[in-house]
């Protein structure tokens, strides 16, 4: 199916890009729950799958209401208001959604299911104002489990690509930026048009605008959301998503260990995958007591984060943490240079 959004002058003043976290909860979630699982992030799934698992939510409504493939509910990525919205401001718009809305999204999930609601859905279909508050504790325990850990090195990737994006706009114009953002998406002049669709999205469907998301998990696809008075939403693969989950260089490492001491310079090498204190011990022989006492010291510095997964809590680098560990882009030049006359 093809689709166009017919662009106004205003329409293109109004464009704007946002990073949202529960974008990536959405898109992660149905790249877990594809099988096998995208290559792209099979490293990534293979360290969190037996998380939601082990805590019952793989069999949630959360995880009922994201499929393999299908609708996917519109009132699970409210538009952000800003910028880079907090999990708690996205949070707190899905718990404020009107009932109407609830039940519209989940009558086409019952739709594509054969005409029922699978039972898991039931109270939340009958009590949305009473459900959506628990709704919105699995979303918070999925991130805590599925993302938090990771969402330093995520952000950066984001933000990588609406740095990129904006620049291609300053140098070259909005279209063509736009022209670029994927395969299926293609700027003629006067729309924007949309290739291989699901589902059918049409100006007069949407608001004012153009919100752009790029998202580490929407790989390979373009996902949109039309709900007014909100601008349509196009979800893109971000740039450089393929490189996400490799291990970061540890050529480094040496040279940390003369400013952070050999024990901290292997723990925070050893957060290249998040992971909790008694993993951390085994992998490099310390003590637990010992290995504790130097996250608490690099989490002190701003290297690590901590987020809880159950009943262990992961360590994982934070983005200045992950900055020691990138290749320099200058190489050091040891020779001094040349004096200038007169000095």
């Amino acid at each position: 199916m093809r689709t166009a959004l017919h662009f106004s002058a205003n329409d293109l003043a109004l464009t704007r890009f946002a990073v949202s976290p529960m974008q990536e909860v959405v898109t992660s979630l149905r790249a877990l729950a594809h099988s096998p699982v995208p290559a792209l992030h099979r490293r990534w799934a293979d360290q969190v799958r037996a998380r939601p698992t082990a805590t019952g939510l793989d069999r949630s409504r959360l995880a009922v209401m994201v499929p393999p493939t299908g609708h996917l509910p519109d009132f699970l990525n409210p538009a952000p208001t800003g910028f880079a919205p907090a999990l708690a401001d996205e949070l707190a718009a899905i718990t404020a959604t009107g009932a109407g809305q609830v039940r519209a999204d989940l009558d086409i999930l019952a739709a594509e299911a054969g005409g029922r609601l699978p039972p898991v859905l039931e109270s939340l279909y009958r009590d949305p104002a009473g459900q959506l508050p628990r709704l919105a504790a699995e979303i918070g325990a999925y991130w805590q489990l599925a993302l938090a850990p990771y969402w330093a090195r995520i952000r950066a990737l984001l933000e990588a690509d609406v740095f990129h994006r904006s620049r291609q706009a300053a140098e070259h114009g909005t279209a063509r930026m736009l022209d670029e953002l994927h395969e299926t998406v293609r700027w003629d002049g006067t729309a924007l048009r949309l290739e291989r669709r699901h589902c059918a999205v049409t100006r007069l469907t949407a608001g004012a605008g153009l919100l752009l998301l790029p998202s580490a998990f929407a790989w390979p696809r373009v996902l949109t959301r039309v709900l007014p008075p909100d601008p349509p939403q196009l979800s893109y693969p971000a740039r450089g998503a393929a490189t996400l989950w490799e291990p970061r260089p540890g050529g480094t490492r040496d040279a940390l260990a003369t400013v952070l001491g050999r024990s901290r310079a292997r723990l925070l090498a050893e957060l290249d995958s998040p992971a909790s204190t008694t993993e951390l011990a085994r992998r490099t022989g310390l003590s637990a007591a010992g290995v504790s006492q130097h996250l608490t010291a690099l989490r002190a510095a701003g290297l690590t984060s901590a987020h809880r997964a159950g009943h262990s809590v992961l360590y994982a680098r934070t983005a200045v943490g992950d900055s020691l560990f990138e290749p320099s882009e200058q190489a050091f030049d040891p020779t001094p240079p040349p004096r200038r006359p007169g000095r």
